[in-house]
């Protein structure tokens, strides 16, 4: 009896010891969860001020993990924002400014490390859902980039010969929607189907959703990075009839109700298999809110104009991160914090090598632990320009300098309705200053009060320009990267 039991004390010992020492090698290698959506605006959630659609599952992330009040992506736009979160680098620097639209000749370099590919070299399992906007045809997307598997769309929804209705056919050949080709699902490299109206897209955040449980479920025993990249709020709004006519703000409402039950389906789903404490979960956006739809689009949380200008309105959007038990649960921080910063802070958490190539990003994880209070970072630099390489702005600490140059503006017509696209505008933007602490609004120019501010971010900007170039200026950059070229 006493050999019994002894034997037995000895298989309950080695097997603790065995649990012990797989939750060790789990614990080293956490799970990376980024949730990342196309225009959802800075003040489109709750967490961020919206009134009128409720978002209980982005509160629950606030609540138990750290809301950031001055993260910015890469650029204002689409393409350029996901190549600087996926390389941490900007955009310019590797050739990926501006948005890639049907017939454009490059792509992301697949010589460019990225977050997945990177990952993968330490043992993770990867995924991307959802909407790419890196490459428009094969070899590039995701799958050539690091990611084991795709499900998703290679570009906006809104890249397809659908007029605003949803359905009908464009057909003025002075509508360059005219000449685009029917908007494909693929699944890794293969085109399996094909999104033909505003119904069919209506299923998108769903299916991307159950997509990702299955990924979660399946990969449960192996570290794995999930990128989900839902394809709203983008116009056209899409959304499932389960949360049709469910928000008081309508469509645009309902779209974000239905992104938020996306987002606790993940919740639930990590809960449920035992790896909450072991993800870190992030959610964001790619940009501002394309405020040229009105009431089909976002808020930018009162900072001035959105999408595809540099102010903080383009730039400036919700970032939530939540790790159990190594980041404080519901902090609030106010460090300048970028997109292009999740990959080196990433690669110290999961204990990943950095590229060899030279990158932008900072790592903040000695911040998101608590063991310092200062981020590393303290200059931005705002590039924009589809076809242009522009530096329109510079950040440094709470200043922001704007450079002269024609921007996009919101302000001078009426904003669309019910789905129809406003009429656009642009503007000339002189040089100003803007004390971002006492003036987050961009309002009031007091670059006569502080020249001595003024002057300083002057030589940043010369820095900025020797670097990554400038066609306001005439300056080449000298370490910038060419893209892959389509043939």
């Amino acid at each position: 009896m006493r050999k019994s039991l002894t034997l037995l004390l000895l298989f309950v010992s080695f097997f603790n010891c065995k649990i012990t020492a797989q939750n060790k090698k789990q614990d080293s290698k956490p799970n990376i969860v980024i949730i990342n959506m196309d225009d959802m605006g800075y003040g489109d959630t709750e967490p961020y001020g919206m009134t009128g659609i409720p978002t209980p599952h982005f509160n629950q992330i606030a609540q138990e993990g750290t809301r950031f009040t001055n993260f910015n992506a890469g650029q204002a736009i689409c393409t350029a924002s996901r190549a600087a979160l996926l390389t941490g680098c900007y955009p310019n620097r590797i050739g990926m400014s501006g948005v890639l639209l049907p017939g454009m000749k490059h792509a992301l370099n697949p010589k460019e490390e990225t977050i997945a590919s990177m990952l993968k070299k330490v043992g993770y399992k990867t995924a991307n859902y959802g909407k790419w906007h890196l490459g428009n045809e094969m070899p590039y997307w995701p799958t050539n980039y690091g990611f084991d598997e795709f499900y998703g769309i290679p570009y906006s929804h809104d890249v397809w010969p659908i007029d605003y209705d949803g359905f009908t056919l464009v057909t003025d050949s002075k509508d360059m929607r005219s000449s685009f080709p029917p908007l494909p699902l693929i699944s890794n490299t293969t085109v399996i189907d094909t999104i033909k109206n505003i119904k069919e897209a209506s299923k998108l955040t769903t299916l991307f959703t159950e997509k990702a449980v299955g990924f979660i479920k399946k990969n449960k025993k192996n570290p794995f990075f999930l990128y989900l990249t839902h394809p709203l709020p983008h116009a056209p709004l899409a959304v499932s009839d389960k949360f049709k006519g469910k928000s008081d703000l309508g469509l645009f409402g309902d779209v974000i109700m239905e992104i938020d039950w996306s987002i606790g389906e993940i919740l639930k789903t990590l809960e449920n298999e035992g790896l909450s404490k072991n993800t870190v979960l992030i959610v964001t956006s790619d940009n501002g809110p394309w405020l040229v739809f009105g009431d089909n689009a976002g808020s930018s949380g009162g900072f001035r104009e959105g999408k595809s200008t540099t102010w903080e309105g383009g730039t400036r959007v919700p970032f939530l991160i939540r790790w159990p038990g190594k980041i404080e649960a519901g902090m609030v921080n106010s460090s300048l914090f970028t997109n292009m910063d999740l990959l080196p802070t990433i690669a110290s958490i999961t204990g990943a090598s950095l590229p060899e190539n030279k990158i932008d990003g900072l790592n903040f994880l000695p911040l998101l632990t608590g063991k310092t209070d200062k981020g590393p970072r303290d200059t931005f630099y705002y590039y924009f320009g589809v076809g242009s390489n522009n530096l329109e702005a510079i950040r440094y600490k709470h200043w922001k300098l704007i450079f002269p140059h024609k921007g996009t503006t919101y302000n001078k017509n009426l904003p669309g309705k019910d789905g129809l696209r406003g009429k656009g505008a642009t503007q000339d933007v002189p040089m100003a200053l803007y004390d971002l602490a006492h003036d987050p609004g961009e309002v009031r120019d007091v670059q006569e009060l502080y020249p001595e501010i003024v002057q300083q971010i002057q030589k940043i900007a010369e820095t900025a320009r020797e670097d990554l170039g400038d066609d306001l200026t005439n300056k080449v950059g000298k370490n910038v990267r060419k893209p892959a070229v389509v043939n």
